[in-house]
């Protein structure tokens, strides 16, 4: 998308809910998505896209203690620009353990994973694009599925990450399933430009989605005000409810 459609609050859950699109779109279980004997590798282009995307998905690799590698693009430091508390200094190193704690949360314990911080510039990630191409071709397999967001997201790094995701599976001869996250936001709910033929639910027991929301607040930096300039938060309320479905949507 050439425009930044993430603004105001965005399309409402209810409306979502009421989706006929969405409604029809077809299950599909762990195990189809990551067979047996594949790595799953989740690409996220800030500290937090993994748990909002995947963390249902992430549960269940941990429960059948499938091999992860996650790959933190950027490490989200550029989320409060004109803030005097949130510094991109302090951002830095607050939302990379953020998304710790929240793994935690999830039953992924750190020692059990392998997870590598790209260090790509948070919100410039498109002007490095060739660049995280090959170094995301350095880290994949053949026999890997790879998570990513979806090149058409609405945002700028989502859709980066996802279009060099893409290039270095296809150079890996990988497989890769791409997540929306902020399309939730300005899509509408029989929106064609969704690519629905593609989509795919991952369902989430009830006990799966609590864990997820309980590990959605371990990112205090984004679900609260800012303290110095009183600015609303990143993820406000109605975003965090949009990713609470009971269910996960993948674009294969």
């Amino acid at each position: 998308m050439n425009t930044n459609p993430i603004q105001g609050q965005g399309t409402s859950p209810q409306a979502w809910k009421a989706s006929r699109r969405l409604a029809a779109v077809a299950d599909i279980d762990g195990a189809e998505l990551v067979p047996v004997g594949s790595r799953a590798v989740i690409i996220s282009p800030h500290p937090d896209d993994e748990i909002l995307g995947c963390g249902g998905l992430l549960q269940w690799l941990a429960r059948e203690h499938r091999q992860v590698l996650l790959i933190s693009v950027t490490d989200g430091s550029a989320s409060h620009p004109t803030s005097s508390y949130w510094t991109p200094e302090r951002l830095s190193i607050a939302r990379p353990l953020e998304s710790a704690d929240a793994l935690k949360r999830l039953g992924l314990p750190l020692n059990q994973m392998q997870w590598v911080h790209g260090g790509f510039p948070d919100t410039g990630v498109a002007s490095r694009e060739s660049e995280l191409v090959a170094f995301l071709s350095t880290y994949l397999q053949p026999s890997d599925v790879v998570f990513t967001t979806w090149r058409e997201d609405g945002h700028s790094d989502h859709e980066a990450v996802g279009r060099a995701s893409l290039a270095a599976t296809q150079a890996r001869g990988a497989r890769v399933h791409e997540i929306p996250v902020w399309a939730w936001h300005w899509a509408s709910p029989e929106d064609p430009r969704i690519p629905w033929d593609r989509a795919r639910k991952l369902p989430l027991d009830k006990w799966a989605q609590a864990r997820k929301r309980h590990a959605i607040q371990a990112f205090a930096s984004q679900l609260y005000s800012d303290p110095d300039t009183g600015h609303e938060p990143v993820l406000s309320a109605v975003t965090v409810e949009r990713l609470q479905q009971p269910f996960e949507v993948v674009f294969l």
